[in-house]
């Protein structure tokens, strides 16, 4: 259990270092082994074979903290990883960043990353929801400024736009 949590540690290390040194790639897949290495630890996941034996290994309350930890760590720094590559996957950045404010809601680089993902997506009602939240707590960062400048843009043409077409409809 502890060599298992320590692997995952060190992987995401790694992960962390390439990630420093715009490997990017190598970073994901560092932080992929590291997911993996706590893939099946998680007391709080559904074991994958239902009804086969005892359940997962028992974690001291140390171990579940650091398993939680590492875990949301990587799909956090996953999420800033495919945001360099291109092309970019805004549904993976989305999916991670979700992840990782399933555990951490207030997770402010999470909150962003959620942000820009939903706005690339073009769903700018929940781009804005997470842009908001970001914002609260870094109101200095001129990128998450930035990103919730140009969705209350894209919203206001959206508004505009169907406001026009109303008009058109009913005269």
């Amino acid at each position: 259990m502890d060599k298992r949590l320590q692997e995952a540690q060190l992987y995401k290390e790694e992960g962390n270092q390439r990630y420093r040194e715009g490997k990017y790639r190598d970073a994901v897949s560092r932080y992929h082994r590291a997911l993996l290495q706590l893939r099946g630890l998680d007391p709080s996941l559904p074991s994958p074979i239902p009804d086969l034996g005892p359940e997962g290994p028992a974690l001291t309350p140390v171990q579940e903290s650091m398993l939680h930890t590492t875990q949301t760590d990587c799909y956090n720094n996953l999420a800033a990883c495919l945001l360099q590559m291109e092309p970019v996957n805004y549904e993976r950045v989305k999916e991670y960043s979700q992840k990782v404010l399933e555990r951490q809601p207030d997770n402010a680089k999470a909150l962003y990353r959620a942000g820009v993902a939903f706005f690339h997506l073009q769903d700018y009602d929940q781009a804005r929801h997470y842009l908001l939240a970001a914002v609260n707590k870094q109101p200095k960062d001129a990128n998450v400024r930035r990103y919730l400048q140009l969705t209350q843009s894209e919203l206001s043409s959206y508004h505009q736009k169907e406001k026009q077409l109303y008009v058109g409809m009913f005269g």
